[in-house]
């Protein structure tokens, strides 16, 4: 792999806009890119993950929106994560060798959760088959076990990774066992992996293990608010980081007792950057207007530490 600059600080899990008859809205885009930017200081994505839907879209649509985040992204963001993985095989390779071919910034995979990997031979093999087929592309494990139900331990895969997955470059850990990953960060220290943490409103205590930076939802509506509280949580200013991350928790606590999903993230969305997200696609279902009108209020209803 050439050099590159490291993957660190926030990550935008990003939504797939979609227009009310539930296709893929690429116009859209480029007003989110700026948006991201431009709003909320956030210069990294992570496109067709769960927050994307990624794993609802036909390939093609994958494929079209992995170019079109590249496209409007050149020169304005520094890292385009593809997320690649698919219950195929064949389908999951050969969106990694699109990713490649478009110069996607790195690529990363779930495990595949129907005929589910049993033991970190079967999870690396597949891993690897997929990684081989981009081989100067960043590799990123996508571990998601609340969703897949794969629940082999990262601290377990990472032994020996490299040697099977050369391109290993860190990994999409969403997840609330920071044991598990304390442990991957300790234990691998001379290898320089990215630990990206994805349960937002359990950040800081990610970071407190020594977590390199963050992939979430959030990120696409309070990444301003969260990139203070990592500069809080740099300064070292505990309490003030503590601020941040208790008032996202306090919307997110809020939130998910309504009931919050990707319909409702996009509904969120909507509201917060003007940008139309659109419905999720079915099974999903629409967020309500009363759940819209709920959320807003609170969000409205939070004072942080910068006055806004």
């Amino acid at each position: 792999m050439t050099s590159r600059k490291k993957l660190q600080g926030l990550v935008a899990a990003t939504m797939t806009p979609m227009t009310p008859d539930g296709q893929i809205n690429l116009p859209v885009i480029h007003q989110y890119v700026d948006y991201l930017v431009k709003e909320q200081n956030v210069k990294n994505v992570f496109v067709n993950g769960t927050t994307g839907e990624g794993l609802s879209l036909s390939i093609q649509e994958r494929k079209q929106l992995a170019e079109e985040w590249m496209c409007q992204g050149k020169d304005k963001l520094d890292h385009v994560i593809i997320h690649v993985g698919a219950l195929s095989l064949l389908e999951s390779q050969e969106l990694a060798r699109h990713a490649a071919a478009i110069g996607a910034g790195g690529i990363a995979v779930i495990a595949p959760f129907f005929f589910k990997p049993t033991s970190k031979d079967e999870l690396v093999t597949f891993l690897q088959k997929v990684a081989s087929e981009a081989p100067d592309v960043p590799f990123y494990y996508y571990h998601i076990p609340p969703l897949t139900g794969v629940k082999i331990r990262v601290e377990e895969l990472l032994d020996g990774i490299r040697e099977r997955i050369p391109t290993f470059q860190g990994v999409k850990f969403s997840d609330t066992d920071l044991l598990d990953l304390a442990q991957c960060i300790h234990n691998n220290e001379a290898e320089q992996l990215e630990f990206l943490y994805g349960v937002d409103e359990q950040l800081l205590g990610a970071l407190a293990v020594g977590a390199n930076g963050a992939v979430g939802s959030t990120y696409n509506y309070l990444g301003r608010q969260t990139n203070l509280m990592l500069r809080a949580f740099a300064k070292p200013d505990l309490a003030l980081a503590r601020k941040y991350q208790f008032l996202t928790g306090e919307f997110l606590n809020f939130v998910i007792k309504l009931g919050f999903g990707v319909a409702q993230t996009k509904a969120v969305m909507t509201f917060v950057s003007g940008i139309p997200m659109g419905p999720p696609r079915l099974p999903l279902l629409a967020a309500s207007e009363e759940f819209i009108a709920k959320a807003r209020a609170k969000l409205d209803s939070i004072v942080w530490p910068d006055g806004d």
